[in-house]
């Protein structure tokens, strides 16, 4: 028992990395840039919320845990900027390797359960973890929309981008995607992203 409370707290103590790890979306109010932690915890808030919005029942003890381990392989593998293709080629091969190491860290056990959250998540072929992928893919939505579409503009983004980021998104929730391509159009007539679905 001893044994086993000592990994499991130095696998919360290896989690308190992730404060450090910094992702390219603003606070919604632009203040700085978000960390994993903050991503993960607003995406729990999001789960506890607005699950009555997914498109089939969920488990949602199961789904929030999923939201909160599905970054902490970015402890050592950093953050992948949505539209950075070069970043996004290699990403897969660092990701796993950093489940290796972070996800071993804990009993057996638990071992297991949260390196199969992080698979099955990685996956999206489970009710949960659809749902879960639509709120990882919404919530910079929000976050951009509320400022102003400040990272969009940094990043020079185009819609085909964001569209072709969220094939998958309406298969989580079909209303919270309705809700999201609604500030995507506004976003575009604001000309925070380039309307470039014509040029395709």
């Amino acid at each position: 028992m001893e044994e086993r409370l000592k990994e499991q707290m130095a696998f919360i103590l290896e989690a308190d990395k992730s404060k450090q790890v910094f992702r390219q979306t603003y606070l919604s109010d632009g203040s700085r840039k978000e960390n994993d932690a903050e991503h993960a915890w607003h995406l729990a808030l999001m789960c506890a919320l607005l699950a009555e919005y997914a498109n089939e029942p969920i488990d949602l003890a199961k789904t929030m845990t999923m939201v909160l381990v599905h970054d902490l392989v970015e402890i050592d593998a950093g953050d992948t900027y949505a539209y950075d293709e070069a970043g996004n080629s290699t990403k897969r091969e660092r990701e796993l390797k950093a489940a290796d190491r972070i996800f071993s860290l804990l009993p057996e056990d638990q071992a297991e359960k949260f390196r199969g959250l992080w698979e099955e998540f990685e996956e999206a072929e489970t009710p949960e973890a659809r749902f879960a992928l639509s709120l990882d893919k919404i919530q910079p939505v929000l976050l951009n929309d509320a400022t102003g579409g400040r990272a969009w503009e940094e990043h020079g983004v185009r819609m085909s981008q964001i569209l072709g980021r969220n094939r998958k998104t309406p298969e989580g929730s079909q209303i919270l995607w309705k809700y999201t391509e609604d500030l995507l159009e506004k976003n575009v007539s604001l000309g925070h992203i380039k309307d470039d679905r014509e040029e395709q």
